[in-house]
């Protein structure tokens, strides 16, 4: 297995912590215990720009500390905002943002982090919620289906205009000029 690099790990730190502050700033929706808020746009970023393992690290010990400073941690949530972050970047991991955004680049991100927001609050979350906890079937859906369509839009908008924002600083490679 490769090792994460000091870098990486910094990444996950600083992630993970932004995952937190952002997950304590929300706006409830009509659906109990279901939230519209930052988080996920940031993961998605990270897991772009640091791959897989960074984005699964960042979900996973984000989402922990939000649930263990809030009502305790709900393990089924918790783990399918890690694979939020592990699919994105899986998706995602041979597309070079440091070499610049196109069109093409903003709908691959935006199919990721669409894929991964369906699959982790309309299958895993739910599923976790009825093996883990025993919850109602009804309940479950509306919450995924909630949460799945409010972090998709938060993602789409708010992860695509940090990405944009951030290749704009990067400087390509072969673009400065050696003065005589």
């Amino acid at each position: 297995m490769k090792k994460l690099s000091v870098k990486s790990v910094v990444a996950i730190g600083i992630g993970a912590a932004l995952f937190f502050v952002l997950g304590k700033i929300s706006i409830p929706t009509p659906v109990p215990n279901t939230y519209v808020s930052l988080q996920y746009a940031i993961q998605a970023v990270f897991s772009v720009l640091f791959g897989p393992i960074a984005g699964l690290l960042i979900g996973f010990i984000g989402h922990t500390l939000v649930d263990a400073t809030s009502y305790g941690p709900w393990w089924s949530w918790i783990i399918a905002s890690a694979c939020v972050g592990l699919i994105i970047g899986l998706i995602t991991m041979k597309m070079d943002i440091n070499e610049g955004i196109d069109t093409k680049k903003i709908i691959r991100f935006n199919i990721a982090q669409a894929v991964a927001h369906l699959i982790a609050w309309g299958l895993i979350a739910p599923c976790l919620d009825i093996l883990i906890y025993n919850e109602p079937l009804e309940k479950l859906f509306a919450q995924g289906l909630t949460a799945g369509v409010a972090n998709i839009i938060t993602t789409g908008i708010v992860g695509t205009l940090l990405l944009v924002a951030y290749a704009k600083t990067v400087v390509k490679k072969g673009s400065l000029n050696k003065e005589d």
